[in-house]
């Protein structure tokens, strides 16, 4: 373990500025795929630059260092964008390219080579040079590519050179024919183009990015004024809304000003300018899709009871176990249960007229009649969602030691663990009541073995993640504790109320997870003062700061945040505290 924490400071020291040793692209679309690095080759003139020519094919990729993860880098975009540490994949159509990648600013661009390409005023090369089209792999006469265009002329031609080239008067749809008109854009904008060298024919489709979608018509909460939703951080396309609706009518406003509809209800595909939809009176959880115009009407219900069945639960298939229900959220159930090897499904009103199952374990979403879950034998806690189908199974396991280890303690290495002890009241707190450390790092593990440790880049409270980074430490005299269950860890000052602190249900947090709001309440805690709240992302990321008053349940707004784990950090003069929450899109 010493060892392998060594090595990660020194690919660290690497990222902040020394040479690697290699560069590497890794992925599906790569011809190593993602088991294996395809070098690429660093310049002799800029260590930071590094190159490669390579066939991809279409699928995902990402640069890495030393062929490992430790420093990677991916982006969203494609084929110019700016990779960060342990971002997204980067998607990839299938072509032949000269790649260059950037270790200093994470900029990358993929050159595809190509025969055929767009040229004219109304590109960024103007008409100095052409930007290549890619090659369909379906149909090698037909290309295609997403760009930024101005409001100018453009033209299609081969090999660079005016020898071939392809024009015509029309505009967005044309065939065009050689040495013909250059081809009028208007207006500028983001446009999909398509073309085909053996016809000629063309087509310059506008990509239009919305800031604000809403729904109007006689059965919306706003009639004929437009009722906004919500777009989803992890799809742009899509957009959200739960409201109560009456009988009538409805219709999907884009920008103020395109319209969509369809006259099918509950769910269909809306078409621009197409009929209302008729609406059933009732509370929806509405969604829209920009792209496709999919939409659906998902009824809210609110159950008076929803329970576990199946022959992994307590009762088999004949009896429910019931969950409870959250107080502040009608659809988002609850249970702590063991559970055997088996099967089990969700269940509403003790009654088979409404459940839902799904063949994933232990996360997934249950539809309506769906499969039976498989379940492993163990003790969980269980959250479900009635309007969404989203489940997790998420096992709690009870530990005989924690100890808490590194080179920031008192023995000083990464071999033996300073131990710590179980409050007798909560089968999950482990506590160090007073402990001299010094600057450095430290760890939380299990049993005195690295199968299960605790970690994050965070200081002095957070939630530690299973072999997650070592926490920085501070020296100092503090009060120390963790939370097995949730991972939640503080590092605080002795001669606070350590009772306050430790609870790890004296702050609550709701729903979670959640898509839009998350709630916070303080009522099982008596503070004094207003609290700090920076909510941080599992990569250190501060995304919000705030400051609370504690005397009344309070709200923030996490919709714009990705699907994913978040950590609160909570503090003032009186406590520290980290409390985890997921979004779920």
């Amino acid at each position: 373990m010493k060892a392998r924490i060594l090595f990660s400071m020194f690919s660290l020291l690497l990222c902040f500025g020394l040479s690697a040793q290699s560069i590497g692209i890794i992925g599906s679309s790569t011809p190593g795929g993602w088991d294996m690095d395809t070098d690429m080759t660093q310049d002799a003139v800029n260590p930071d630059i590094w190159t490669i020519s390579i066939t991809l094919f279409d699928g995902a990729a990402k640069f890495r260092q030393d062929d490992a993860w430790d420093a990677n880098w991916g982006g969203a975009d494609f084929p110019v964008g700016v990779g960060e540490q342990d971002g997204p994949d980067i998607p990839v159509f299938a072509g032949d390219y000269f790649v260059t990648f950037n270790t200093s600013t994470g900029e990358y661009n993929f050159e595809v080579a190509s025969d055929i390409g767009i040229i004219g005023s109304a590109t960024a090369n103007g008409w100095d040079s052409d930007t290549n089209m890619f090659i369909d792999q379906t149909d090698p006469n037909k290309y295609f590519m997403t760009i930024d265009l101005a409001e100018g002329e453009v033209k299609f031609r081969q090999d660079d050179a005016w020898d071939v080239d392809w024009g015509s008067a029309d505009f967005p749809i044309g065939v065009g024919v050689q040495g013909g008109d250059n081809i009028p854009v208007s207006p500028a904008g983001t446009y999909r183009v398509d073309f085909d060298k053996s016809t000629g024919a063309y087509s310059f489709e506008q990509i239009i990015t919305f800031t604000s979608v809403g729904i109007v018509g006689t059965s919306t909460p706003g009639g004929a004024t437009e009722t906004p939703m919500v777009q989803s951080t992890s799809d742009a396309a899509v957009w959200m809304l739960n409201a109560s609706f009456t009988e009538g009518d409805a219709s999907f406003v884009g920008n103020g000003t395109i319209m969509w509809a369809d006259a099918l209800w509950p769910s269909g595909v809306a078409t621009e300018n197409g009929p209302v939809i008729p609406v059933e009176a009732g509370d929806y959880q509405v969604t829209f899709n920009t792209e496709t115009g999919e939409y659906s009407f998902l009824e809210i219900v609110e159950y008076s009871t929803v329970g576990i069945i199946g022959d992994a639960t307590p009762g088999g298939w004949a009896d429910d176990t019931d969950m409870e229900k959250d107080p502040n959220n009608g659809a988002l159930w609850t249970l702590r249960v063991i559970l055997g090897d088996g099967e089990a499904k969700f269940r509403a009103e003790d009654d088979w007229a409404v459940n839902w199952g799904s063949g994933d374990f232990p996360v997934g979403v249950g539809i309506i009649d769906g499969a039976n879950i498989p379940v492993t034998a163990g003790e969980y806690n269980i959250t479900f969602n009635s309007i969404t189908g989203a489940y997790t199974f998420e096992e709690i396991v009870v530990f005989g030691t924690v100890g808490l280890i590194g080179p920031a303690t008192p023995i000083g290495d990464w071999d033996t663990d300073v131990d710590m002890t179980l409050n007798p009241d909560n089968e999950h707190l482990w506590i160090i009541e007073e402990i001299d450390l010094v600057d450095g790092e430290g760890k939380f593990r299990a049993e005195d073995d690295w199968a299960v440790n605790w970690g994050l880049d965070v200081w002095p409270a957070g939630v530690g993640e299973q072999d997650g980074p070592n926490i920085p430490i501070t020296g100092g005299t503090w009060y120390v504790s963790i939370n097995t269950l949730t991972g939640e860890y503080a590092f605080v000052d002795p001669a606070l109320n350590t009772q306050t602190i430790v609870d790890a249900n004296s702050i609550k947090v709701y729903p979670n997870p959640t898509n839009s709001i998350l709630n916070i309440d303080f009522d099982g805690i008596d503070l004094k003062d207003e609290v700090q709240i920076r909510i941080v992302d599992m990569n250190g990321k501060v995304h919000q700061l705030l400051t609370m008053d504690t005397n009344s349940l309070q709200s923030v707004d996490v919709s714009n945040l990705v699907s994913g784990h978040y950590l609160l950090q909570i503090s003032n003069d009186q406590i520290t505290m980290g409390k985890r929450f997921s979004v779920n899109k």
